[in-house]
């Protein structure tokens, strides 16, 4: 089984030139339908599975429903002016104590749907000047503009849903197995 690398040990490089802006908007805008493709038609029982001790397919939906408002302060610092970001609280606390296992998926989507759209909605507003204004990232340890923090939600996006699609593959290959 392909593995998934751990987020925490990506990096990234920003060099998305200012046209490329409209294009990352439309991948961050795009998460919520992809969630929800992810786990049309997966069984209930495999939802809420974890493999060892990695989120289930529905943590991982609730995990990006629990970063937006991280992203949403962001940008709030871009727009403000500040010179650092904001920090991601490191042991994805939310997450973990949220309980996404107990709650019905169409409430994690729908959750994810409605934050995702108040962000993009803001993206939607900025003009060239905003794109391109940069604070330093503290995780990263390197400055960011508005235009890489797009980039950067649409990479963890990416990340998360890989992580679906693996539990998802790993789960109905075990469930082929035993039937």
């Amino acid at each position: 089984m392909l593995t998934v690398s751990p987020w925490i040990e990506r990096s990234f490089q920003f060099e998305s030139p200012r046209s490329m802006y409209p294009n990352l908007v439309e991948r961050i805008r795009g998460g919520p339908a992809r969630a929800e493709d992810a786990v049309k038609d997966v069984p209930a029982s495999l939802l809420v599975e974890r493999m060892g001790t990695a989120w289930s397919i529905q943590e991982n939906i609730g995990h990006l429903v629990d970063i937006e408002p991280l992203m949403a302060g962001r940008l709030d610092d871009f727009i403000s002016g500040v010179s650092q970001l904001r920090a991601w609280e490191e042991t994805n606390r939310a997450t973990w104590q949220a309980n996404h296992n107990d709650r019905p998926i169409q409430e994690l989507l729908d959750g994810f749907r409605d934050a995702r759209s108040r962000l993009v909605e803001r993206f939607d507003t900025f003009d060239d000047s905003l794109i391109e204004r940069t604070a330093f990232h503290p995780r990263l340890k390197r400055p960011m503009r508005v235009i890489d923090l797009v980039y950067f939600i649409a990479e963890h996006d990416d990340y998360h849903l890989a992580k679906i699609s693996a539990v998802k593959r790993h789960g109905l290959a075990l469930q082929a197995i035993a039937q």
